[in-house]
């Protein structure tokens, strides 16, 4: 990808213009010849930690291509150096790294930050939520920026989405669940407002780094787990420690992920920096959707017909008390603070007037492929 396709649209290309213009007299130009951005600026690097296990597909390579979007269209101006989880910080360290100035950039799920605000939790997702394509709706066109931005300057950083893992499963346990007794009792790692609702039902809820799940799982310490879907879910092995595989979430619809810049790097950055950086977040986030649709399918497959995992969906009567206390977490969590409740009245207003052009385009349509194309 190079920098003139990368940086399409007049808008962004006259930033850039203007800005190498406004660096013409930098020291580094020698008088009367040309010079690239780069040459004319240095190198600018950003160190960028992250909640994910080094490679980790999808989530750890979502952050791998921001920055490599972002170092190729800068033509080598930037340099975006990607630390996976401990590297430089442990997973739940990184907002603070950031928000101190310890590292530049990170690369994480929002609802991890939720001690710090639980206006957070709308930014990655909330039961009985938005899915994908909303939550992009909502964020880019919705006011949902706005407000993130706004909230994010309260701790001295700068949000942009950079992934979507798309619709996540319910999760992998040990036994069945046929009614909500047997969530009682239940020790499952799920984070955020899902983990509220697993509370409400008399479960355990248990909160744990990508790198924890397994062994807590294999040791007994927890008797479930959610993480992300059939591609994530197969990488980590889960099938060897708990044989039923329940879906849809109803935790975690569509599951943006963010990029979050100090905001002090951020506004010494120049426009077209600002510009590339952007456009990086937006090209991965896209990509990132784009991969989990294709690859959950694949690896259902394996899980299903390699290794035989039982397949299981939550009873009509499950799916009903889920949806009752699920409302009323996402309510009283709304609540919370007056910067959450805008969030919340935002966010709401969003899902329930997309819910009414997916009640007659994406659900309908579904419904009548699956009967005309039968299995």
């Amino acid at each position: 990808m190079d920098r003139r396709t990368f940086l399409s649209g007049a808008s962004i290309a006259a930033a850039t213009v203007a800005t190498a213009c406004g660096d013409s007299t930098s020291s580094n130009t020698q008088s009367g010849s040309p010079a690239s951005p780069a040459i004319l600026r240095g190198v600018k690097q950003l160190r960028m930690v992250t909640t994910w296990p080094a490679n980790f597909p999808g989530l750890g390579t979502a952050a791998n291509n921001v920055a490599a979007f972002a170092n190729a269209a800068s033509g080598g101006s930037l340099d975006v150096r990607v630390y996976a989880a401990g590297e430089l910080v442990s997973a739940f360290e990184a907002f603070d790294a950031v928000s101190e100035g310890t590292a530049d950039m990170y690369h994480g799920a929002e609802y991890y930050w939720q001690g710090k605000s639980q206006a957070f939790n709308f930014f990655t997702a909330v039961p009985m939520g938005m899915t994908a394509s909303e939550i992009m709706g909502w964020v880019e066109f919705g006011g949902g920026q706005a407000l993130w931005d706004e909230l994010s300057a309260q701790f001295n950083i700068k949000p942009f989405q950079a992934g979507n893992s798309g619709h996540q499963m319910a999760g992998w346990f040990k036994r069945e669940i046929n009614t909500l007794e047997d969530f009682r009792g239940l020790r499952m790692r799920m984070p955020g407002l899902g983990g509220s609702v697993l509370r409400e039902l008399g479960a355990a809820a248990v909160t744990l780094s990508g790198g924890e799940i397994y062994p807590a799982l294999q040791s007994g310490a927890i008797d479930a787990t959610e993480w992300v879907g059939p591609w994530n879910d197969l990488a980590f092995g889960f099938y060897r420690e708990a044989p039923y595989y329940y879906g849809p979430g109803f935790h975690e619809p569509g599951s943006s992920l963010a990029v979050g810049i100090n905001l002090d790097v951020w506004n010494g950055l120049d426009a077209d920096h600002k510009a590339i950086l952007k456009q990086a977040c937006w090209a991965a986030n896209n990509q990132c959707l784009a991969e989990f649709q294709y690859q959950n399918a694949l690896a259902l497959d394996v899980l299903v017909n390699q290794h035989g995992v039982q397949l299981r969906a939550f009873s009509d009567a499950i799916w009903d008390r889920i949806g009752t206390i699920s409302e009323q977490v996402v309510a009283d969590t709304g609540s919370s603070d007056a910067m959450t409740r805008r969030v919340y009245d935002s966010y709401l207003g969003a899902r329930n007037s997309m819910r009414s052009w997916d009640r007659i385009s994406e659900m309908p349509y579904m419904a009548q492929r699956e009967r005309v194309l039968g299995g």
